[in-house]
């Protein structure tokens, strides 16, 4: 099936992950966007983030501190702008969810949508995901993670700046506790196989499916993507968890 024109895909919204001239040493999660930053985003950044951002710090990020209860935690890779998040957000009240971005028009968007809906569950962390995995988040300490529409890097030579990465995804599953969920989806069937093989090669995870699954029903569909489905496009969904189970040495 044809992949949605990137124009009219969710994943209009910036992509994540950036082509870095140091990449042996250390991959980014994202890549530098310019971006129109409207004032109503910047006045929310300046004032919101304060209130509903996780403060730079050492060491992992106290949830129950954060949210004010305990909870558990659903981590998203890259909102965009954020509306799947704050839908989301607001249909699984039960859940936290801590958004990573670094687009500030996009923080700043979500950051006015918490404030206008009064959304008490999510926050967000304005930080390459990378160095968030590494530095913030604790072991076995996430419920579940959403990872939906990365920058699929068509070309053949950009394959390699994809975020789904043996790496990534080995790092990313110590963070999820055992039982718990990843879920990914794209609109760019090359990236889909990609992700495919490199989530059913982790030692960690096991998919709940065979193959491809079912889009969730708690991941409400976008404009663009309900369009892409009309014009005959195609969308996947992943759906693995961590293994209760160690993996093998």
């Amino acid at each position: 099936m044809q992949a949605l024109p990137k124009e009219a895909s969710s994943s209009a919204e910036p992509r994540a992950e950036v082509d870095n001239p140091h990449a042996n040493r250390h991959i980014r999660s994202f890549v530098m966007r310019r971006g129109h930053l409207s004032d109503s985003q910047r006045e929310a950044h300046e004032t919101l983030l304060p209130r509903y951002g996780v403060p730079a710090a050492d060491g992992p990020i106290d949830f129950t501190a954060l949210f004010g209860r305990h909870a558990p935690v659903v981590l998203e890779i890259g909102f965009g702008m954020g509306h799947t998040t704050a839908q989301i957000a607001m249909a699984r009240p039960e859940l936290d969810f801590l958004g990573i971005e670094v687009y500030t028009p996009g923080v700043g968007s979500l950051l006015r949508t918490i404030r206008d809906h009064d959304i008490g569950n999510l926050r967000i962390i304005q930080q390459d995901a990378v160095e968030v995995l590494r530095d913030r988040i604790a072991p076995d300490s996430l419920a579940g993670v959403h990872i939906y529409f990365p920058d699929p890097w068509p070309k053949l030579r950009h394959h390699k700046r994809r975020l789904i990465q043996p790496a990534f995804v080995a790092d990313l599953s110590t963070r999820i506790a055992p039982g718990g969920y990843l879920h990914c989806a794209t609109d760019w069937q090359s990236y889909a196989d990609q992700m495919l093989e490199v989530l059913q090669a982790e030692p960690q995870l096991r998919n709940r499916f065979d193959g491809f699954a079912p889009r969730p029903d708690w991941r409400p569909l976008t404009k663009f993507e309900q369009r892409g489905l009309r014009l005959g496009h195609g969308v996947w969904d992943l759906l693995f968890e961590r293994r209760n189970e160690k993996a093998p040495v």
